[in-house]
């Protein structure tokens, strides 16, 4: 078998939401590498919120992240898409007007306001993860982020899409959540990206995936992995459903794939 290229989603996929990593996950990693094929994450974290020391140990060849909008090889940076500051600061605004409370998404930095987010329990995940690398949104002159997320309420996520859909993506998570990629990035978008600068062929490629935010992807590659708790949106565009992410999920694809 020659060369692969894989693509793994993080959260639902490499790990669960306690950030736990099955073991066979980790061998099959190592299995992968040892069989020269190359491993990306590819998720709609940015990179400021991707620095777990036990996720990267995992040995990946490549990190793309923000949907996207940021592209690392060989522990180096090929590609960045930063949001103008004057840009950013109308987004902001906007969205505050639809009840949006957002978090802004960056290589160093996530961006979140503490009022927006008191006793949230994803808010409260993130200042224990990330540490100094959260800051708050109020402040600042200058932002260097990619993307953003918001918590949203209501229906009001229609009347912000109607006047910022020309420039994002909104891809809605669930009622509570929406993502907002800039137009013209998705992960699948950083796949072929990579797939183009590395000279892969697309029909070697496979990507992991679990959520609405991974559907780009799925569609992008040559063979489409959704693990067995992934969402009904997901499981549409699978090649192969396999087992959860706690249950051998990723290693039992890259079996059936012959991959391992």
């Amino acid at each position: 078998m020659g060369k692969k290229a894989l693509f793994f989603d993080i959260d639902g996929t490499i790990w669960d939401f306690h950030n736990r990593i099955c073991e066979s996950t980790v061998e099959a990693m190592k299995k992968l590498h040892d069989n020269g094929h190359l491993t990306f994450i590819c998720s709609g974290r940015s990179r400021a919120y991707i620095r777990n020391e036990v996720l990267l140990a995992l040995g990946f060849d490549g990190i793309i992240s923000g949907c996207g909008t940021m592209i690392e090889y060989d522990n180096k940076q090929v590609f960045y898409k930063k949001l103008d500051d004057e840009f950013v600061r109308y987004t902001i605004d906007g969205v505050r007007k639809y009840g949006f409370r957002p978090i802004l998404e960056g290589r160093e930095y996530l961006y979140m306001d503490d009022e927006d987010f008191a006793g949230d329990l994803y808010g409260n995940k993130l200042k224990k993860e990330l540490g100094s690398r959260l800051i708050p949104i109020k402040g600042q002159k200058e932002y260097d982020i990619a993307k953003l997320s918001c918590a949203v309420t209501g229906n009001n996520v229609d009347k912000c899409e109607e006047e910022f859909g020309k420039y994002f993506e909104f891809i809605l998570h669930n009622e509570h959540v929406v993502e907002m990629v800039p137009k013209g990035f998705s992960k699948g978008t950083g796949i072929l990206k990579v797939c183009e600068m590395l000279g892969i062929d697309i029909n070697d490629t496979y990507a992991f995936g679990d959520s609405n935010n991974d559907i780009s992807m799925l569609k992008t590659v040559g063979h489409a992995i959704v693990m067995g708790n992934g969402t009904e949106e997901a499981k549409k565009e699978a090649d192969y459903i396999t087992t959860t992410v706690m249950e051998d999920g990723i290693w039992n694809a890259c079996r059936y794939f012959n991959l391992i």
